[in-house]
């Protein structure tokens, strides 16, 4: 398996995976890659990853950027959103490579915090916790919506707001 930066040339095999991976779950596809084109469109794209095997692309994981701010101070973020992986490469790891992969890449680019929304089973191990986004108040707030410091001085805001790229309201 390959790792590699996206490209547009990408986003129809990109469609694909998250088309057949979202359509394996009991809440179906709702519009993932067209949130990827959007947001890309948009100019609000940070991070995007396919995983490659045998020149197939068989995962993507999709960073994009945020408004964050902690205590009235501004910080760089990034929401995890979408990430998928083709139902018949489940289980073999692809989806945690990308996703490593990806938060590496948000530390070397300086973003400072990052979002998740989803199952709070799964991406604690990572080191999102629903803990660090309870001081953020955002639309997605609750027992799935996870942060991530990836800045290793930030300390726990009093209060602060999350803010996703637009493309997540339409």
């Amino acid at each position: 398996m390959i790792i590699c930066q996206a490209s547009v040339a990408d986003f129809d095999l990109i469609d694909a995976v998250h088309v057949s991976a979202f359509e394996s779950t009991s809440f179906g596809h709702q519009g993932e890659s067209q949130l990827v084109r959007r947001i890309h469109a948009d100019g609000d794209m940070r991070v995007s990853l396919v995983a490659q095997e045998f020149d197939q692309i068989v995962g993507h994981a999709f960073f994009s950027a945020m408004i964050v701010e902690a205590d009235g101070r501004p910080l760089m973020a990034a929401a995890l959103a979408p990430v998928g992986v083709r139902p018949e490469c489940h289980g073999r790891g692809i989806g945690t490579a990308l996703i490593n992969a990806g938060i590496a890449e948000l530390r070397r680019i300086n973003i400072q915090i990052s979002f998740v929304l989803g199952n709070p089973h799964y991406y604690p191990r990572f080191g999102y916790s629903v803990v660090n986004a309870k001081p953020f108040a955002s639309p997605y707030a609750g027992p799935h919506f996870m942060a991530l410091f990836l800045d290793k001085s930030l300390l726990l805001p009093d209060s602060g707001t999350a803010t996703y790229a637009a493309a997540f309201g339409a």
